[in-house]
């Protein structure tokens, strides 16, 4: 089994991830889903913990070279914290909003703006968090290397979103990949994968 099967094993196995198509979720957003991805339950598990942490230094060689890291707040920061340290390489994390109080900081941690920095997120979705990061860090003068997170809906809103912002992004695994393995598992049945496939095709065009 590849890493990417690996991992989209792991996270349906420690319920970082559910399918319910029977049942649909609702995001912050009000879409009705039929997955709920919280990759920060990885964090409580050891052994799969350290095999992400594998997986993103391996997935971070796909970059050209860089010399920081930077996580999305704030799911993307336990993630980039992994990465940073198996590198030996420095942090800082960006909020989408400065804060509104104490030194009102956008990002935490030291920027010179001379860095080539690799982002870190849990989870792309519209991808508009990631790159809302990447203008904030290229607007601080920092070359972006690119995005790499664990897990990716796959939406085709979002991939344009990342061409037109000439930002490379790499994911530990992905939708079409996790439903292959939920298929696999029995998790769901032949009919939940048609519903499942469905609904990505219809959200990932709004």
């Amino acid at each position: 089994m590849n890493n990417s099967a690996e991992v989209a094993k792991n996270l349906l196995q420690i319920k970082a991830i559910k399918l319910s198509p029977q049942s649909p979720f609702t995001w912050a957003s009000g879409i009705q889903s039929p997955i709920y991805c919280d990759n920060r339950i990885v964090l409580s598990h050891p052994d799969i913990r350290d095999f992400v942490k594998f997986c993103l230094v391996e997935g971070s060689k796909t970059f050209s070279p860089f010399n920081a890291i930077a996580g999305v707040a704030t799911a993307g920061i336990a993630h980039g914290i992994l990465l940073a340290d198996a590198l030996g390489l420095p942090f800082s994390y960006v909020r989408s909003e400065a804060k509104g109080h104490g030194r009102k900081n956008q990002i935490e941690g030291e920027i010179s703006g001379e860095e080539k920095i690799l982002i870190v997120e849990d989870l792309i979705s519209t991808g508009g968090s990631s790159l809302r990061v990447v203008d904030i860090l290229r607007e601080k003068g920092c070359e972006v290397i690119g995005v790499l997170a664990i897990f990716s809906y796959g939406f085709e809103s979002a991939i344009q979103a990342f061409l037109e912002a000439n930002c490379p992004l790499h994911t530990l695994t992905n939708y079409d990949v996790l439903i292959e393995e939920a298929l696999k598992s029995h998790y769901i049945s032949a009919a939940d994968l048609q519903q499942l496939l469905s609904w990505r095709k219809m959200v990932g065009v709004a």
